[in-house]
């Protein structure tokens, strides 16, 4: 009984090596760089050496077990609601879903929280808004709010294409060609920190939810392919913040 009780233990193990290697494979090409540069370039050791290879330990480990996450909860939880809520075949349902959904990663984001605060401290040093912890508050909540809205419209189109079978090309390029408006008429502060929050707006918590909610949904829409209709909310996600953001530095600063 003993030994058959120990018999999983090595085959964990050698499961848990090998996605271990794979996250540190990952990392490789970034430790490389970093050394290269140290030890050709600057030339000098690393400051606090041992918490940095600590560090490197732990984002290893960390990187493991977040991908290891998505492949077990994420991913088949977002395809796993996409489907029952088209299934049901309400599609209120499903597109308070897919916009509450957008709104909530993208608020919880930790790249999107990180920014809007130092974007807030930022304005408040250039005497762009009130210097005072209300206001600087104040300011990096409405960014990020304006963001996570933005995200959560973004996703409710793209579900909207999925459902109707809209050419995403076109979606695509009439976006752009508001964004180019809109950075005409907003104020010159405002627009890097609008074009920054395309990019956070598609990182961990994010991505990983809404690429399984797009597939979820092609694969049991009749007629959509999950490879051709069922990725691009992504790219909806990164569009609509900058135009959102944008709008919201012209309330703010003018």
């Amino acid at each position: 009984m003993d030994s058959k009780k120990r018999a999983p233990t090595p085959k964990i193990l050698r499961l848990a090596l090998k996605k271990l290697w794979a996250s540190f494979k990952d990392l490789l090409p970034i430790i490389l760089v970093i050394a290269f540069f140290q030890i050709v370039v600057i030339r000098q050791p690393l400051p606090n050496f041992v918490d940095v290879v600590v560090g490197g330990v732990l984002v290893v480990f960390g990187l493991m077990f977040f991908v290891q996450g998505l492949e077990m909860g994420l991913f088949p939880i977002g395809e796993a609601m996409a489907q029952a809520l088209a299934r049901k075949g309400s599609l209120i349902w499903l597109l308070i879903f897919a916009f509450l959904l957008g709104f909530s990663t993208t608020v919880a984001e930790p790249a999107l929280i990180a920014v809007s605060a130092e974007a807030a401290e930022i304005a408040a040093g250039g005497d762009l808004i009130p210097s005072s912890k209300e206001s600087i508050q104040s300011y990096a909540l409405g960014l990020r709010l304006s963001v996570a809205f933005s995200v959560g419209l973004a996703i409710l189109i793209g579900v909207l294409r999925i459902l109707r079978g809209w050419p995403i090309h076109y979606l695509i390029i009439g976006g752009y060609v508001l964004v180019m408006l809109m950075t005409l008429i907003a104020p010159k502060e405002i627009i890097g920190i609008a074009y920054d929050a395309g990019g956070v707006t598609t990182s961990t918590v994010t991505v990983p939810l809404v690429a399984a909610l797009g597939v979820g949904l092609a694969s049991i829409i009749k007629g959509r392919s999950p490879l051709l209709d069922g990725f691009g909310l992504i790219a909806f996600a990164s569009l609509l913040p900058m135009i959102f953001v944008m709008g919201y530095g012209v309330i703010v600063f003018k």
